[in-house]
């Protein structure tokens, strides 16, 4: 281990396969652990690099051996795909990773903190109730239009359902059944509004997240969500990248010199990307109370293109001005181009 310079870690639920190189890349480790054993082997070893693939534990991972005194790296898995030779095992996606990481211009994720990863979670919950709320009120629809009774279009109307049932004559059983899934929907109701208050209360503790809500258009839940997975920004080059690691930028396919932009990529995540296009339309609708350099080019651009396209460009501009918030500590002024302290 005196030569290893590099160790690419293939992470497991409980085991975990290394893959040790030199200075020159000779293989110098071949090495199969537990979690126990992982953590013993690298409180004895000395100094080096050590590189896994951004995935569920990665993070955790990268902050106990970075306070052991390593360098830890995160690489995206689809970086690391194209170095795994021939047949798949998890010797040879560690000996993938090592390559990977080894390539000069590679980029890598920055490790989460244990906040970060608190705020994302929370996000992930929220998204999943908004889902089985959405499913809920769907079944209601569906099971009422089954026996005659059309609702209008959308949740609101759920707050009357006891009046809707009392008005129309239906089976008791699937009286029993509305009832049950309006119970299900009031609650994650309030969970759903639980956890914008929790959301809420950590954001009045995040600077970043603060600063991001000077942004026009921007709320609690985008805020936070890119304090939560933008961190500093230093992972990124510039607010191009990181428009680009949200799929907000023309996706690409030139050749012989010849330049070819089509729609925009779509790629990372989609989350973000979404929240990013309603802030913009909350933006475009509100646009005659909007004043500024920032609203004048908006109305500009809708003389000239779809309201769809102007939307994206938009949600491009405030992924760009998040990022130099993040990057140069400041916040957004609406009357100029430049970011203040």
């Amino acid at each position: 281990m005196h030569d290893t310079t590099l160790v690419g870690i293939d992470l497991g639920k409980h085991s975990f396969h290394l893959h040790g190189q030199s200075r020159t890349g000779t293989q110098t480790l071949r090495k199969k652990v537990t979690r126990k054993q992982l953590l013993e082997f690298f409180a004895t070893a000395k100094a080096c690099t050590v590189v896994m693939e951004a995935c569920a534990g990665s993070h955790h991972m990268a902050r106990t051996l970075g306070a052991l005194g390593h360098t830890v790296k995160l690489i995206s898995p689809q970086f690391v795909k194209p170095f795994v030779k021939s047949n798949k095992n998890d010797f040879v996606d560690a000996e993938a990773i090592c390559e990977a990481a080894a390539r000069p211009a590679m980029r890598f994720v920055t490790p989460k903190t244990e906040a970060q990863q608190t705020l994302s979670a929370l996000h992930r919950v929220r998204e999943s109730f908004v889902q089985d709320r959405v499913k809920t009120v769907n079944q209601i629809h569906g099971f009422l239009l089954e026996f005659g009774v059309s609702l209008p279009v959308g949740k609101a109307v759920i707050a009357r359902l006891p009046v809707v049932l009392s008005e129309h004559s239906l089976p008791p059983r699937m009286v029993s059944i509305i009832e049950r899934l309006h119970a299900h929907f009031k609650y994650l109701s309030e969970q759903i509004a639980e956890l914008d208050k929790e959301m809420g209360r950590q954001l009045a503790e995040d600077d970043f997240g603060t600063r991001l809500m000077t942004i026009p258009g921007v709320g609690p839940i985008t805020a936070s969500l890119l304090s939560a997975e933008m961190g500093d920004g230093k992972q990124y080059g510039g607010s191009r990248d990181f428009a680009a690691s949200i799929g907000l930028v023309p996706r690409q396919y030139s050749t012989g010199g010849r330049a070819n932009l089509l729609g925009i990529s779509k790629r990372g995540n989609k989350t973000i990307r979404r929240l990013l296009v309603q802030c913009a339309r909350a933006y475009m609708q509100r646009l005659d109370r909007q004043t500024g350099r920032l609203a004048e080019w908006v109305k500009s651009m809708l003389t000239r293109r779809h309201s769809s396209v102007v939307a994206c460009a938009l949600a491009n501009k405030f992924a760009r001005t998040a990022w130099a918030l993040a990057a140069h500590h400041t916040v957004f002024e609406p009357g100029s181009t430049t970011m203040s302290a």
